[in-house]
């Protein structure tokens, strides 16, 4: 059986998880009833669930715990947990490793260097979904380092790809940006600067070629200073080395490749290779890019995750790639109520951005009801483009093949 696969490192609330839960109940009833008319854990496990990070807490929290029970007794899921960040916050698994001891895996294969890793465990997963050699390894990057882990992870990941002999790809975006910018010398971190030249003078050396692109619109914004080379080429002058100051829509060229690409919170979902689609939407052409599902979680206006996000994905859209876009636990403030700013504003607020691209091809917009609904809200009605589904909903989104795709996978990315 296939295997689909979540990483979370940043904080996992209960409502996660409880979705998480509804859609695998959706997915086994409707495509694989027969696993649950076994008690035996199956031998290979359809969803792995990768935990780094602050994502660990979960597995302790009375409230996530028990959520965590009720996916696991369904028994063709695991968790693989980061032991070394386990071991940083002072937490174990053992409570839910006694119920589940064969799908509770709280150690970790070895690295090159024989030293336990759990960034091989997600390489292994990667290759297992992404067998072909050569390949590369991708990571979107969206928030700034030493602030955020969420760097430090994303580098852990691409040096085990490399191990693996996987072409690392790094793709700053927003706050990511942050992560080219020359002279970075922290007293108390790992530099991650420094890595990334180290870590793109290795792929060199083994033949690999190591990508590390970064958005215009991000780096403009953020003063990064930038010359045209009379080639249409934006050269920056305060980037590392390795780092290409491009149009997003060099970015997107990646992801109409096959290969895997993560962020600090994203999944990879493999596609059914037969049968009708049955999900929503479909692509205007036949199309073998990876569909790509974009759950917003956050709130609007206080980040600019919410912005961002409607931006990459009408940027992916264009380039004729299926995508989702969902609006989602605080996500569904964005959908909520009636937006307004004043006439002499000279921004659009998130409302009006969403009317603004609907009908573009290529691009649909949903929203959870159950998400609303835990919120007291309803959805503004002038938002016609924006489309209520319940859990089989986004069960069909994630699981069933679309028309007009041919990809093997799918890419899930939280913002």
């Amino acid at each position: 059986m296939t295997t689909h696969f979540f990483l979370f490192s940043g904080y996992l609330p209960a409502e996660r998880l409880s979705w998480l839960e509804e859609c695998l109940k959706f997915f086994f009833v409707q495509l694989y009833p027969e696993t649950l008319l076994s008690r035996a854990p199956a031998a290979n496990p359809v969803f792995s669930f990768l935990l780094t990070g602050d994502a660990l807490y979960s597995i302790v929290e009375p409230e996530s715990e028990q959520v965590w029970s009720v996916i696991l007794s369904l028994t063709s899921v695991r968790i693989i947990c980061d032991r070394q960040e386990m071991e940083l916050r002072g937490i174990s698994a053992e409570r839910l490793k006694m119920k589940y001891p064969d799908q509770v895996i709280d150690s970790n294969g070895l690295a090159a260097d024989n030293k336990p890793s759990f960034w091989t465990d997600v390489i292994a997963l990667v290759r297992q979904n992404r067998p072909q050699i050569p390949d590369a390894i991708g990571w979107l990057q969206n928030e700034s380092p030493y602030m955020h882990l969420s760097a430090a992870y994303g580098l852990r990941c691409l040096a085990a790809g490399l191990d693996a002999r996987l072409s690392p790809e790094l793709y700053a975006y927003l706050d990511g940006i942050h992560v080219s910018h020359h002279g970075q010398a922290p007293t108390d971190a790992e530099n991650i600067g420094g890595k990334l030249e180290r870590l793109h003078d290795r792929a060199t050396r083994q033949g690999l070629n190591g990508l590390f692109l970064a958005c215009n619109r991000s780096a403009t914004s953020r003063g990064y200073s930038t010359w045209d080379d009379g080639q249409g080429t934006a050269i920056s002058t305060c980037t590392i080395k390795p780092f290409h100051i491009r149009d997003i829509h060099w970015m997107i060229d990646r992801f109409e490749c096959p290969h895997i690409i993560l962020s600090a919170d994203a999944g990879s979902i493999r596609l059914p290779k037969k049968g009708p689609a049955v999900s929503f939407d479909r692509t205007e052409k036949n199309n073998k890019a990876p569909p790509v599902t974009i759950l917003v979680t956050r709130s609007p206006y206080s980040t600019e995750h919410v912005s961002g996000a409607l931006s990459f994905a009408t940027a992916c859209a264009h380039q004729g790639i299926l995508t989702r876009v969902v609006f989602i636990e605080e996500g569904v403030f964005s959908v909520a109520g009636n937006h307004r700013t004043s006439e002499e504003s000279v921004f659009f607020n998130i409302q009006d951005i969403i009317n603004t691209v609907a009908g573009s091809e290529n691009l649909n917009f949903y929203v959870l009801l159950p998400s609303l609904q835990k919120r007291g809200l309803t959805k503004n009605k002038n938002l016609n483009a924006v489309l209520d589904i319940g859990f089989p909903g986004l069960g069909k989104i994630l699981f069933y093949s679309p028309g007009n795709v041919q990809s093997e996978h799918q890419r899930l990315i939280l913002f």
